[in-house]
């Protein structure tokens, strides 16, 4: 079945999550940031997903910026880093990530292929906007789905529901593209053909779904056919 649409999840896919600790490491006075950036971006990332998880087999859904400032309140507290006014900065830079440097353009070729481009996200619809403000790319996608909409986290059936709701497709026509692992699996396992981003080479996940394609970043997507 010809693929008529690629969907994108948003933070880790489209959006480097490592961003706002490594911006703000960078700035004067941060030294002690600088030391440890890379393990509290790592901390912080996993426990935001951890938390989402955790809290949709739980039922205690909550906005996904809740979830995200838990994440970093743990990640700091395990660096020993106390600082409010950090908090407040990394907080900041996180609604305002930066986009891989490939989006753009990958994005603008599926467009000029006819297909249609969105986000699939955890992510709050305030976050999802203001990130897709920032990186410049809200006229490269035809829809912003956030799973505010279903009240549950992914990887739910509900929330990989809202794009066929929204695109009037079937999960055949669509690619689905995400830089987890899991997500990639549960899309497959749901009916969307899926490609999974692998940006760190890591081993694929012991799931029943598999993805149908591997990249290492995001150019090759346009390629993809069927």
């Amino acid at each position: 079945m010809p693929l008529k649409a690629c969907i994108f999840d948003a933070y880790g896919t489209l959006f480097d999550v490592s961003a706002a600790a490594r911006e703000a490491a960078g700035e004067p006075g941060r030294e002690r940031l600088a030391s440890v950036w890379p393990a509290l971006a790592e901390d912080w990332r996993r426990k935001q997903l951890e938390y989402s998880w955790l809290r949709a087999i739980t039922g205690a859904h909550c906005d996904f910026w809740q979830v995200t400032q838990d994440g970093l309140d743990w990640a700091l507290e395990a660096q020993g880093l106390t600082d409010p006014a950090l908090r407040d900065r990394l907080l900041q830079l996180y609604r305002e990530l930066s986009a891989y440097p490939e989006v753009p353009a990958m994005l603008k070729a599926l467009r000029t292929q006819g297909r249609r481009t969105g986000i699939l996200s955890n992510g709050s619809e305030g976050m999802l906007a203001d990130a897709v403000r920032s990186a410049g790319i809200g006229d490269l996608l035809d829809v912003v789905l956030s799973v505010d909409r279903v009240g549950v986290f992914k990887p739910a059936s509900r929330v990989y529901d809202l794009v066929g709701q929204a695109l009037s497709l079937d999960p055949g026509e669509i690619l689905f593209v995400s830089s987890n692992g899991w997500d990639a699996a549960s899309a497959r396992s749901y009916g969307f053909s899926t490609a999974w981003v692998n940006r760190q080479g890591v081993p694929m996940d012991r799931l029943p779904g598999q993805p149908d394609y591997v990249l290492s970043d995001l150019s090759g997507i346009p390629d993809i056919e069927d």
